[in-house]
């Protein structure tokens, strides 16, 4: 069990939890996740909600491979106004903020978020981690080699599991002595690997356990689904819902999805499943 403290709430994973992507851009890879609209953005909310989430994160730029980089003051103007109104009117939700921008994280904070999740691991902006400890938020440390713009040319590791996790040693010892003590870890499917590295990380994911931080996996409906089956992101629901089965039975601590009904019927399952064994 593990318990986060966002903002003088406590966060507890005690069991698996479902964060929804909520998606304030006109360009992510997956079309069903785009919404710029306020009403469209809390309508989304309401029934991730009610489906189950826990988490709700807002994202308000692209990193999918090949992106184009947005400036900070860009993407404060996308998702300031959705995290207010989120906040506003669903205070049960625990709201996260997608970002590499520290001013972003510092806005999101004053607006409501409770959660910052960076792909940049702070590599992007230098502030982000002394940002992010003066906030006393969680922090999401999701791993990536390169940056979205060319992170998918040629990725190559000797061992990816032993490199993303002694990467995660680091970092975790560098943010604990920054003074952030709530720490999620994320392997970053998709972030600078192949689709080959994906699946060694998700079949070896249980030793990121020894970390001692929450375990999330975001490969939603990502391409080492779509790619292998040959088909699109519109049609990888069910190839989600098989690799999230398999990370819940690896450890993964959060499920990262943009269909949250399905996760949480995963979630349910897999619950009964180890109940049955007892």
């Amino acid at each position: 069990m593990f318990t986060l403290n966002c903002k003088g709430r406590l966060l507890v994973v005690d069991k698996p939890l479902v964060m929804g992507i909520i998606n304030v851009t006109p360009d992510s890879f997956y079309s069903g996740s785009r919404h710029q609209e306020t009403d469209a953005i809390l309508k989304r909310a309401e029934q991730m909600l009610k489906d189950g989430a826990t988490i709700l994160d807002i994202g308000g730029q692209s990193t999918r491979p090949g992106s184009e980089k947005l400036s900070a003051d860009e993407e404060l103007k996308r998702v300031i106004a959705p995290l207010e109104a989120i906040n506003k009117n669903f205070s049960e939700a625990f709201i996260s903020i997608d970002t590499y921008y520290s001013i972003v994280a510092t806005r999101a904070v004053e607006a409501g978020a409770v959660i910052i999740n960076d792909i940049s691991a702070g590599s992007i902006d230098s502030a982000m981690i002394v940002t992010v400890a003066r906030l006393n938020v969680p922090y999401v440390l999701m791993h990536m080699q390169g940056i979205p713009q060319t992170m998918q040319q040629q990725p190559y590791y000797e061992n990816v599991t032993k490199e993303v996790l002694d990467f995660f040693i680091q970092k975790v010892d560098e943010l604990h002595n920054s003074g952030i003590t709530d720490v999620i870890v994320d392997p970053g499917f998709g972030f600078g690997k192949t689709i080959t590295h994906n699946f060694e990380l998700l079949r070896n994911l249980s030793v990121f356990s020894m970390l001692h931080c929450p375990v999330m996996l975001g490969i939603s409906r990502k391409s080492t689904i779509y790619k292998t089956l040959a088909i699109t992101a519109d049609d990888s629901l069910n190839g989600t819902t098989v690799l999230n089965t398999i990370g819940l039975m690896n450890g993964a601590s959060i499920l990262r999805v943009h269909d949250v009904k399905e996760a949480m019927e995963t979630v349910k399952l897999f619950e009964a499943y180890q109940q049955a064994g007892k």
